[in-house]
């Protein structure tokens, strides 16, 4: 078996080193970039690393594969990388378009809201359902905790769900090896090491913003270096994230994807035999909702979600061939969350 790891070749973390952009370009001998942000991120960040880096500007829309097809038709052979700036959204889109252009690509999240700031893999919607796929991580990943710092609470606590979830991921991943599907120690070991440290310091991230936020983000790039290791998203993504994709399926995204993920890990970790009422008080502590009405969403749709989690994609978790309608509920009624 022949297993190949691509990695960022360089990530920078810190306040203010967003003013680092151009010359980590230079490092990397990169000379003209495409730089991709939305509405929001755009005075954020995106207007000034594009003029620091000289490089030229796409406002970019949902991430859809219809978007990755219209962003990666603008670049040119003088866009030697693709440089995504803001929310997962963004860095969904620059990671598939430039993977599907040819090129590789920065990551400079705006906010610590999800791993995905520096794993391979990218979550869009082809307009019926939503699909994780294989791409390549970012060449370079840069983490400006000051601009970070000051994203919406929710994100934060969103950021701190999706880390906290691998918990219950690497459960299911073990659960796979079972199964006799590939199993990586060393990929599983640093997912579980980015969920424990958040765990482990969750006091002080929910008091200190700026400590958290950077905490979090060597968090989230751990874990996504951990499924570029994998090769796959294994050691991030277990039955609580087939929860997740299923409400959306059913709700349109009722609820920011760590956020979604977080209650997904409450059930996930009960129905392994975890100590789920230590996921569910680390994310109270940290802001994250615990429950469907944090979510916005009524108590059948947590329940039809539940059941619905093993239609989403085939693989082998703690929910086997899937739970009943009257599984589900008394799932969600013993952890609170219904």
């Amino acid at each position: 078996m022949i297993h190949k790891i691509s990695l960022p070749r360089r990530i920078v973390k810190g306040e203010g080193c967003i003013v680092e952009a151009a010359a980590v370009m230079r490092e990397l001998e990169f000379e003209k970039a495409l730089v991709l942000f939305d509405e929001g991120t755009r005075g954020i960040a995106g207007d000034g690393v594009a003029l620091a880096t000289k490089g030229d500007s796409v406002l970019v829309g949902a991430a859809t594969v219809r978007e990755v097809e219209r962003i990666a038709a603008l670049a040119k052979q003088a866009h030697e990388v693709f440089i995504g700036v803001g929310g997962g959204s963004v860095i969904d889109l620059a990671k598939a378009a430039s993977f599907k252009a040819g090129k590789p690509f920065f990551s400079i999240p705006t906010a610590p809201s999800h791993d995905g700031i520096a794993s391979s893999r990218a979550s869009l919607s082809d307009g019926r359902t939503r699909m994780s796929i294989a791409a390549e991580p970012p060449t370079a990943v840069i983490c400006d905790i000051t601009i970070m710092a000051k994203c919406p609470e929710r994100m934060y606590a969103a950021g701190c769900g999706d880390a906290i979830s691998n918990i219950t991921a690497v459960r299911d991943w073990q659960i796979a090896r079972e199964a006799g599907e590939y199993y990586g120690g060393y990929a599983a070991a640093l997912s579980l090491l980015s969920a424990e440290t958040v765990m482990a310091n969750a006091e002080r991230m929910a008091k200190d913003r700026v400590f958290g936020t950077d905490l979090l983000c060597e968090s989230l790039i751990s874990s996504g270096i951990a499924m570029a290791i994998a090769g796959s998203s294994r050691p991030a993504s277990g039955a609580e994230h087939l929860f997740s994709h299923a409400l959306d399926e059913l709700r349109g995204k009722p609820a920011l994807h760590g956020e979604q993920v977080g209650v997904g890990a409450i059930m996930t970790a009960k129905l392994q035999g975890q100590d789920w009422e230590r996921i569910r008080d680390a994310l109270k502590l940290l802001g994250a909702p615990t429950t469907a009405k944090g979510l916005g969403v009524a108590s059948a749709d947590i329940a039809e979600a539940l059941v619905a989690a093993t239609k989403v994609r085939k693989q082998v978790t703690i929910l086997g061939n899937g739970l009943t309608r009257s599984q589900a509920e008394a799932l969600a009624r013993a952890t609170g969350v219904i």
